[in-house]
């Protein structure tokens, strides 16, 4: 765990979130266990988990006697105390899954969309929504988180080419989500969700400091600092696929010239032709490149492989990263191999995206666990 309450006085709500998350990942546990986790008085533990307990997202048990005194109470998440909605609009298609409080996937529904408009984009996740609500009726609905891809306000290359929702510029995202579904709305770009869903629910959630390379219709990439994604001045940090790595390479829709997503992604892949195991031997010198490079800037503990890929080119790829070159992540005490793929897949932005609601609407005056940097990012302050 590397997010710590705090014991301001306005700090309730994240403390609400921090704690609940505490359980989510460690449970069944004490109160105890849990102040000493998350840096907060038994005492103000106590008071937030009555709450939780009488707001129904947690359960106690006492546990069995073992000798003298009272036994102490174990706490778990109720999985029916709320559910979310995740979104996920790419240019490929919309993704939306239903899932419960302990981050199971309760059903999932998909839209073969390319290159959708926003309004028949939203009339399409109107109708998804209604389908996944159906699957719990009269459960509690915590809200929808809508993932998209990135990066936003910047005029040359937000929403602009084949790795970008073309066309969703100037659009009010969040305001739409909120009157299409119903419930209370949250906006992020998918790589800070994926990367929000693993480490909440995957492979991150064992680092504190975790890289999450983002292999979608472009490329991306998320650094994760105990627990607090490294968002930049105006949450467009990591953007690495516009690094230009080809020198006079093909052009990029952003301007430039050799672009990294030009030669690894899924747009790439698909343009080159080429069956993966031939795709993936073509690009081992960037891919190579990339890998070496966000470990000499952000030094992590391990690089995370994720995004839209199939298992397979998955795996392909991880495998054209082995016997990397030398990099300050080349170390001989290492406990972690440098890159290791995600385990959830793609599932991993929809249980990110709805965990976004589930932060928010617990911790209403924090809102996103992977807060923007600035606030005039249309859409996406929570």
């Amino acid at each position: 765990m590397g997010l710590r309450g705090t014991n301001q006085e306005f700090g309730r709500p994240y403390n609400r979130r921090i704690v609940l998350e505490a359980i989510r990942a460690t449970g069944p546990t004490t109160r105890g266990r849990i102040a000493e986790q998350v840096g907060l008085t038994v005492q103000t533990v106590s008071t937030i988990i009555r709450e939780l307990e009488e707001q129904g997202y947690i359960l106690s048990e006492k546990e069995e006697p073992r000798g003298r005194g009272l036994p102490p109470t174990t706490l778990r998440i109720n999985p029916e105390g709320g559910y979310a909605i995740g979104i996920h609009v790419s240019p490929l298609g919309i993704d939306a899954a239903l899932i419960d409080l302990a981050g199971t996937v309760i059903g999932s529904t998909r839209r073969d969309a390319a290159h959708t408009t926003p309004d028949e984009g939203f009339t399409l996740v109107r109708a998804m929504i209604g389908e996944l609500r159906a699957l719990r009726p009269g459960a509690r609905m915590l809200g929808a988180g809508l993932a998209l891809p990135g990066p936003f306000d910047v005029e040359s290359m937000s929403f602009v080419g084949p790795t970008t929702m073309t066309g969703w510029g100037n659009v009010a995202l969040r305001e739409r989500l909120a009157e299409v579904s119903g419930m209370p709305a949250f906006i992020e770009t998918d790589m800070a969700a994926a990367a929000h869903g693993e480490r909440l629910y995957g492979r991150g959630a064992e680092f504190s400091d975790f890289y999450y390379l983002f292999l979608g219709v472009g490329l991306g990439g998320i650094m994760v600092h105990e627990g607090v994604a490294q968002r930049g001045a105006w949450g467009n940090a990591g953007e690495i696929g516009h690094i230009p790595i080809v020198p006079d390479g093909e052009p990029c829709p952003c301007g430039n010239r050799g672009c990294l997503e030009r030669y690894v992604s899924l747009d790439a892949f698909g343009r080159r032709g080429l069956g993966e195991a031939a795709w993936t031997a073509s690009i081992r010198p960037q891919l190579r490149a990339t890998i070496t490079t966000i470990e000499n800037m952000f030094d992590p503990e391990t690089i995370i492989l994720g995004g839209l890929m199939p298992t397979g080119l998955a795996t392909e790829l991880a495998a054209a990263a082995a016997d990397l070159p030398n990099s300050v992540s080349a170390r001989r005490d290492r406990k972690a191999p440098r890159l290791i793929v995600s385990s959830n897949g793609p599932d991993t932005i929809l249980l990110g995206a709805a965990a976004l609601a589930v932060s928010g609407v617990l911790s209403p005056r924090f809102g996103q666990l992977f807060v923007p940097g600035r606030d005039q990012i249309k859409g996406l302050a929570a």
